[in-house]
């Protein structure tokens, strides 16, 4: 019989340690608890972007609307979220724009798509979305839209 692993015991004579059999039931066992734990931890990044992307249509919605209350309403579709970032030359123009704009930059979803603006929305004053992890309208699962009227 093969055996690995092993030691002397200076009282005995008997030579002591592991068998093959029974190191391969130890990897066996290894292997399945991995199968169970990493699945788990593989979707933590995607949980992450739904977040950030929940976050980042929060933060634009924030700055919609601090949009309206210097100018009285929110930038069009066609002005689009660019409005944020430089003054609309395109439409009506807002009289209180600020020197800055209201964003550096308009961000891209954490899956690198474009967000949605529509104004005026049909489910709020506003819609604004992304597409989720797949960039197509529905979806489930993390491919599934973010909504900015079905965040709480």
């Amino acid at each position: 019989m093969i055996r690995l692993l092993c030691f002397q015991n200076n009282n005995e004579s008997k030579i002591r340690g592991f068998t093959l059999i029974e190191l391969m039931v130890v990897i066996v066992i290894l292997g399945i608890l991995a199968g169970l734990i990493v699945p788990k931890l593989t979707d933590k990044p995607d949980k992450a972007k739904v977040v950030k992307a929940k976050m980042q249509i929060e933060n634009l919605s924030m700055a919609l609307k601090e949009y309206k209350l210097d100018n009285g309403y929110f930038p069009t579709t066609e002005q689009g979220l660019q409005a944020l970032v430089k003054k609309p030359s395109i439409g009506r123009e807002p009289e209180n724009y600020p020197e800055g704009g209201y964003l550096n930059k308009i961000p891209k979803d954490p899956w690198g798509n474009e967000y949605i603006y529509i104004y005026p929305g049909e489910h709020g004053e506003f819609d604004l979305l992304s597409l989720g992890k797949d960039g197509e309208e529905g979806g489930k699962g993390f491919n599934a839209d973010i909504k900015s009227w079905e965040i709480q």
